[in-house]
């Protein structure tokens, strides 16, 4: 059975590629890193809306630039397992990536390119400053002064960023993300899958169809790619990462919350395997098969 790939990937940012949140992070600098911690546990758990704590969080911790500039140093220094793998290896198989956050805009998107992410494709909230604070005459540390509300400051606002990225595109779409805004934005794209490597919440567990167990985002790239297009990394750079997928996925590392597509992924899984496990036919001269490719199994492991 074949599993059809996702030509077009968005990724949640904190607690998705990165192993951080980037307003605790900020909270931790003004010394309110609790109060705000406790709002944004609510906030992602679907207690309380994105709306209701957003304005609360900032005007909590009231950052200078200089504080929301150090964001993107931390992200850089904690990223997801394998995220910036994962994501040029989405790109050399032909999938388009794109980053959708709750974040503040300039040190996401910093951390976004940095990843491999087109800038454009690249959409978190944007902050103004106070440009008389902070010795504003000689381009001095300016004040946090509000931020643009819209579609990412509310908890089920997510879906209508994705349909506007994709407006006009072709081809399936999947989103992965952690928290219960990803979950609420799964009715905009083909596939949801919740990742649960730096928190694994209960809710997104138990009604994503498809939900990520492990540390390292390695696994996703059979879920986005699909088995079959994990064949054309064999003889590449890539070739670790997709041994380490497959062998996060035989160890548990994806589960199903949607038997059908339980089925579906499995079966494909197994008949590429099969697939991988026939004779290198580079050496009989038949140029009509991939040779070389031919010879891996998914069960080789991580050497």
């Amino acid at each position: 059975m074949r599993w059809p790939p996702y030509e077009h990937v968005f990724f949640d940012c904190d607690s998705t590629l990165t192993t951080i949140e980037g307003i605790d992070i900020l909270a931790e600098s003004a010394g309110k890193k609790w109060r705000v911690e406790v709002l944004t546990q609510a906030a992602m758990e679907g207690d309380l809306d994105l709306a209701e704590v957003y304005a609360r969080r900032l005007r909590a911790v009231n950052p200078r630039q200089s504080q929301i500039r150090a964001i993107r140093r931390a992200y850089k220094r904690n990223p997801v397992e394998d995220a910036q793998a994962v994501i040029t290896a989405l790109k050399a198989l032909g999938q388009e990536v794109y980053i959708i956050s709750g974040g503040l805009l300039e040190p996401v998107r910093e951390f976004g390119v940095f990843l491999g992410v087109p800038k454009e494709n690249i959409r978190a909230v944007g902050v103004t400053y106070n440009e008389l604070s902070g010795q504003w005459w000689v381009g001095g540390d300016q004040q946090y002064l509000d931020f643009e509300d819209g579609a990412l400051t509310i908890s089920d606002g997510k879906a209508d960023i994705v349909e506007e990225l994709l407006a006009g595109k072709k081809g399936r779409s999947l989103l992965v993300g952690d928290g219960i805004s990803d979950l609420l934005a799964g009715r905009s794209v083909d596939l949801f899958a919740g990742f649960g490597g730096v928190v694994s919440r209960e809710k997104v567990r138990e009604e994503a169809p498809v939900f990520i167990h492990s540390q390292s985002l390695a696994p996703l790239l059979a879920v986005a790619a699909g088995p079959a297009a994990m064949r054309r990394l064999k003889n590449t750079p890539f070739e670790p990462l997709s041994r380490k997928a497959w062998e996060l996925i035989q160890s548990g590392a994806i589960s199903f919350n949607n038997e059908r597509l339980n089925k579906k992924f499995s079966e494909a899984v197994e008949t590429h395997k099969t697939l991988y496990s026939r004779p290198d036919r580079s050496a009989t001269g038949d140029p009509g098969r991939p040779g070389a490719m031919d010879d891996w199994t998914p069960d080789a492991g991580v050497r």
